[in-house]
């Protein structure tokens, strides 16, 4: 049976393997959010989708209003904390 020291080296090792930049973050005594919780693509693809939006809006062009929307409802639902769930992991709620 494991001790206890082991099991933290054991999650230690884990929690380095899946979010290094974390993981380095806390040993420095200066953490930052988990990787779940970090929105700058979400907020880079809702930028870049109202910006299609808008210009397909000012041309008067269809497809680049259609490509605009698409683009800026796939960029809202990267906003969804619980949508690892989907894929059977467990991400805890943002409250």
């Amino acid at each position: 049976m494991p001790t206890y020291d082991e099991r933290l080296r054991d999650l230690e090792e884990q929690l380095r393997h899946d979010d290094p930049g974390f993981a380095e973050a806390m040993s420095d005594g200066t953490p930052r959010s988990p990787r779940e919780y970090r929105r700058r693509n979400a907020w880079l693809w809702l930028a870049v989708g109202l910006a299609a939006l808008g210009m397909g809006i000012a041309m008067g062009h269809g497809l680049l209003i259609a490509g605009g929307l698409v683009v800026a409802g796939a960029a809202a639902h990267l906003f969804d904390p619980q949508r690892g769930r989907l894929h059977g992991r467990d991400i805890p709620s943002a409250r």
